[in-house]
């Protein structure tokens, strides 16, 4: 009850300042930056009579179905709670400071800011396998079915709602739209989903094999699997340690291997998605 209580409240403050960074900066810039809320920016300006909040609230209840589709309940219910807060909270903005204006004065720096601050909120909310709704449902889907990157699946389907903004607006705004989606892909992609990257480390050693394993296992404390390797040149067959390591075991993984045994031969490789397909399930796997 009380960690149900705890994941409520953070994703009521993740929700918070994603409504914050849409309603502040990236309305005043009228950009349609990778976001249901940019798609509503647009709409916006053809049914007047509705307000911004009200047309996210409509486009993210017709992802969300979507979204409890195929991403299951626990993605759902999470989702349903931040799809429904994030137009209540613009509601509320949209109350409390009528008129609002930019607040730098400049459309380039709003779409800037904006990115910085919805970035912390996506970041948070993807992190508890949630979302703000809209796009960020369709970014976890692609993630999860077609193993895409969230940053770079953001990128591109938030890429035709940044289009989208040259049914009203200028080229000026339809080009800091476009470039906007970019870099906010980047941004999510790089600094926080990135986070989350693991490096499988795979390596040969002549004379220290055994040590290096144990070390990896028993001070590391982190898996390895063996294989055998046989030279294409010498023909000769040496055993290849694979592990997987975080950032941080990385640097004490490669630390140990320079005084361990500076000429064994490692090659890494970036590694975003792990599963563990149970014994159980292999006879539902076709």
């Amino acid at each position: 009850m009380r960690k149900t209580i705890g994941e409520l409240l953070v994703m009521t403050g993740a929700t918070l300042i994603i409504a914050a960074a849409v309603f502040f900066f990236l309305i005043p810039s009228h950009a349609a930056v990778s976001s249901v809320s940019g798609l509503a920016i647009v709409l916006s300006n053809f049914v007047p009579f509705l307000s911004i909040s009200g047309i996210t609230m409509a486009l993210n209840m017709i992802l969300l179905a979507v979204g409890f589709l195929l991403c299951g309940h626990e993605f759902g219910f999470k989702t349903v709670y931040t799809s429904v807060l994030l137009p209540v909270f613009l509601g509320i903005f949209e109350v409390l400071f009528p008129g609002n204006q930019s607040l730098t004065g400049d459309a380039l720096l709003d779409v800037a800011c904006y990115i910085f601050t919805v970035s912390i909120g996506l970041g948070i909310l993807f992190n508890m396998n949630a979302s703000s709704g809209g796009l960020d449902i369709v970014a976890k889907i692609l993630n999860r079915y077609l193993h895409m990157d969230l940053g770079k699946a953001m990128g591109m389907s938030g890429m035709l709602v940044a289009l989208s903004s040259a049914l009203v607006y200028d080229k000026k705004t339809v080009v800091l739209s476009v470039l906007g989606t970019y870099l906010n892909g980047i941004v999510l992609d790089h600094f926080i989903f990135g986070q989350n990257r693991k490096r499988r480390v795979c390596i040969i050693s002549k004379d220290r094999e055994e040590e290096i394993c144990d070390w990896i296992l028993y001070t590391l404390k982190s898996g390895a699997t063996i294989y055998q390797a046989k030279g294409a040149y010498d023909g000769i067959v040496r055993n290849e340690i694979i592990t997987i390591v975080d950032r941080n075991e990385y640097q004490k993984l490669m630390q140990y291997i320079v005084k361990a045994d500076p000429a064994a031969f490692i090659t890494v490789y970036n590694v975003s998605d792990m599963r563990y397909i149970p014994k159980n399930s292999e006879k539902n796997v076709s």
